[in-house]
């Protein structure tokens, strides 16, 4: 797997007509009421990577094995959704499980779909999204400080510094900002226990994935609504991504060619899955490297700056355990030659220790023994 990203959003934004299409399934259902999406609808789809494909053509690989990505479906949020309005906690605690999370925020007007705030207004949207989420984060720490702070008191060293923890976290979400805001001005040992011992929602990376009418495409940058987010989006450093989700709905439906000809109407040089996957991959820092021959080419998914061991052990634990080397080419080096025969003829497969940190594009052989 490569990684999961929630897809979250007010009411009638679009969300589960662009997860549909992403996944280009009918899970989820999408219609024009509020909570049409109750449990969270999980959708895996393949990463798109043309290098996988050339690797695999070259090697003759009788199989090949790509990376993905899977797509969570969260119901609707609303003003309110901390303290239990709509389906409130139900669904906060799903995106506990998710790597990322994207916000969908309607961009586009239309009158026979009733936006549930009463007005098009992302910018409005995403702040309440945030609010609900710094809500709940701020409930997960009163009700830890509530036991800490007894335990503190009795002279307990670690409570003592789990203390200081909450009350730095405290501070900033009671100032209505989300962690992810100051992840750099967090001491480390801070924000590593927000986000894996408390595991609070605002410590999440986010995009945004701004929906646009047809009428928008290619870039969607005359939409005023569009403007506003891109602005939003720079001023906090996170990503934006323009779509349209009833074309991508279309999108799905049709054949290669058909999607092709449907996207050069529009201007367009790739479905909106693509872009998402991309930033998405961005904005966790993941990777992807390669292992290649003629029975299997694939693609792995990793953190940027894992090293060739833990590499190994996405694969198989014995591979990292056992880790003697790792055989490694870039893509770029060997789709020069064309075949690994040639590459290593030609000096281009380099051999590498335990202290390697792999590459995007890497394709690599483990040499392992256990």
């Amino acid at each position: 797997m490569g990684f999961n990203l929630g897809i979250v959003g007010l009411p009638n934004v679009g969300k589960s007509t662009l997860f549909n299409a992403l996944t280009e399934s009918a899970k989820a259902q999408a219609a024009n009421y509020p909570f049409c999406t109750i449990e969270p609808n999980v959708g895996v789809v393949e990463v798109p990577d043309h290098r996988l494909y050339e690797i695999a053509r070259l090697e003759n690989s009788r199989k090949i094995t790509p990376t993905f990505i899977e797509f969570v479906d969260i119901a609707g949020l609303v003003r309110d959704a901390s303290k239990g309005e709509g389906l409130g906690n139900q669904f906060l605690s799903h995106i506990r499980e998710v790597d990322a999370i994207a916000q969908v925020l309607r961009c586009f007007e239309k009158e026979d779909v009733v936006h549930v705030e009463g007005s098009v207004n992302p910018v409005r949207d995403k702040e309440i999204i945030d609010l609900e989420l710094i809500a709940k984060d701020l409930e997960s720490v009163n009700k830890r400080l509530e036991k800490v702070e007894k335990t503190a008191k009795g002279g307990d060293k670690r409570a003592k510094q789990e203390l200081e923890h909450l009350l730095r976290i405290k501070e900033i979400l009671e100032a209505l900002e989300p962690l992810r805001k100051h992840r750099d001005s967090l001491p480390e040992d801070t924000y590593r226990y927000a986000k894996r011992e408390l595991f609070l929602l605002t410590t999440k990376p986010v995009m945004y994935i701004a929906n646009v009418g047809e009428e928008d495409l290619p870039s969607g940058e005359s939409n005023p609504h569009v403007k506003e987010v891109l602005k939003m989006a720079q001023e906090e450093g996170s990503p934006v991504v323009v779509v349209c989700a009833d074309l991508e709905a279309q999108l799905s439906e049709v054949s290669k060619e058909e999607k092709r000809e449907l996207l050069e109407a529009y201007g367009l040089s790739e479905p909106g899955l693509n872009k998402v996957i991309r930033e998405g991959y961005r904005l966790l820092d993941l990777i992807t490297f390669f292992t290649a021959g003629e029975k299997e080419t694939r693609a792995w998914t990793i953190k940027r700056g894992t090293k060739a061991p833990q590499a190994a052990g996405k694969i198989h634990s014995d591979f990292e355990r056992g880790f003697i080397a790792a055989e490694v080419i870039s893509y770029e080096d060997y789709v020069k030659v064309g075949s690994m025969v040639k590459a290593k003829e030609k000096g281009l497969v380099r051999l590498e220790g335990k202290d390697y940190v792999v590459q995007d594009g890497d394709i690599i052989l483990f040499r392992f023994n256990v």
